[in-house]
């Protein structure tokens, strides 16, 4: 930590140029000798993107910022609060602690809460933030997390870890064996000093495949943000080996949408035609693959075993998109010309053998307007368009 950044000149320049492009900040003189330019624009940049992810932080003065990508990789606050929810206990150790957002809300749940992070510098920023934040009952250690386990030598109530992408690692990384740590190779050691072990993944990480690869999967709570999945989150406990369930929750402006339902608990569905109101998932059920459970639950059709929308007659609440059809149309030359030719709507594909691009192009369907469409198959495997006003 530099901690000239914290005095009282720098963060006026800071707090003054929050609304400033950095890359034209880049080019103007330093009028600050003991400190390099691009580590106070880094500041900027990085306090910038905190202003909607991480209020509390934004808001709080002499907060210490690490670089962008640790503030791009660490938890929002929607999302961390939401976590604090759905544990509980007196003390929790967090072996990749990062920037400490989790571990914030943690504190207001646990009694003790331990920051492990390999990073001594991110450490540092961690344990000064804290002080700040008023989370007096976080202790920060750095270093090797597994050999901090070892030499605690205690039991928690929870472990919570993110692992992260190895290095090695191309490309996307769907599975938990390509991450670090490797829990797949870790979990009897974390278990021996826990009974209870959270982890947090990208929304990347295959769901039948991490229960495959996890032992003693007990809970998988799915996390979207204004339906944008940001997280899973997998608890394993160590005396658990029966029925999974999964959570889905959208969170959007103030309001919750949860969804849960048992992992591949035996379940069917009813199709239909179109009716007269059409129901699209959020995305975190979507994710979640509870395509028959959320049909049931509601007690709505689907309009086709892949399409994976649904249909009723009477309009209901349901966690996700609502519209009712206005027409419902066979795809032809003849159809398209007539509604959609050189005009402009929101398109949807569903089990469609055609991406949005390229009817957009084939079509010249500009995007926007009032009218929404779902190009999609429905139960007699007849490619349809169904032409909606958006309710919900």
């Amino acid at each position: 930590m530099k901690n000239i950044l914290l005095s009282e000149e720098v963060q006026e320049f800071i707090n003054s140029n929050l609304n400033s492009d950095i890359s034209e900040l880049a080019f103007q003189k330093n009028k600050f000798q003991d400190i390099e330019l691009p580590q106070i624009l880094n500041q900027i940049s990085s306090k910038q993107k905190c202003k909607t992810k991480l209020p509390t932080w934004f808001n709080t003065s002499q907060i210490y910022y690490p670089n962008k990508t640790s503030i791009e990789q660490t938890s929002s606050e929607k999302t961390a609060l939401y976590k604090s929810a759905i544990i509980k206990g007196d003390s929790i150790i967090d072996l990749t602690g990062g920037f400490g957002v989790d571990d914030y809300y943690f504190s207001k749940k646990y009694k003790s809460v331990i920051h492990c992070e390999i990073n001594t510098e991110l450490s540092n920023i961690a344990s000064h933030n804290f002080k700040l934040l008023g989370a007096d009952n976080i202790s920060c250690i750095s270093g090797d997390s597994s050999t901090i386990l070892k030499n605690l030598n205690r039991r928690f109530d929870c472990i919570y870890i993110d692992p992260s992408r190895r290095n090695d690692a191309k490309g996307k990384v769907f599975k938990y064996k390509d991450c670090l740590p490797d829990l797949t190779q870790l979990l009897d050691f974390y278990f021996e000093y826990t009974n209870i072990l959270i982890v947090k993944s990208s929304p990347l990480i295959d769901i039948s495949a991490g229960i495959s690869e996890l032992k003693n999967v007990k809970s998988i709570h799915i996390i979207a943000l204004e339906n944008e999945v940001k997280e899973l989150i997998w608890i394993l406990d160590k005396a658990h080996s029966s029925q999974i369930e999964i959570t889905t929750c959208n969170i959007s402006k103030g309001a919750e949408d949860r969804f849960s339902f048992e992992y591949k608990k035996t379940r069917s569905s009813e199709y239909s035609l179109p009716k007269k109101y059409i129901y699209e998932p959020n995305a975190a059920i979507m994710k979640s693959g509870g395509f028959d459970e959320i049909a049931r639950a509601y007690k709505i059709y689907k309009l086709h075993q892949h399409s994976h929308l649904y249909t009723s007659d009477e309009q209901i609440e349901f966690p996700g998109r609502i519209f009712e059809i206005e027409n419902n149309i066979e795809y032809n030359k003849k159809n398209i010309k007539l509604y959609l030719e050189n005009t402009k709507a929101n398109i949807t594909t569903r089990n469609f053998p055609e991406n949005v691009d390229t009817i957009r192009r084939k079509w010249n369907v500009k995007d926007g307007g009032a009218t929404f469409c779902f190009f999609t198959t429905d139960l007699n495997s007849n490619k349809i368009v169904l032409l909606c006003k958006k309710l919900k």
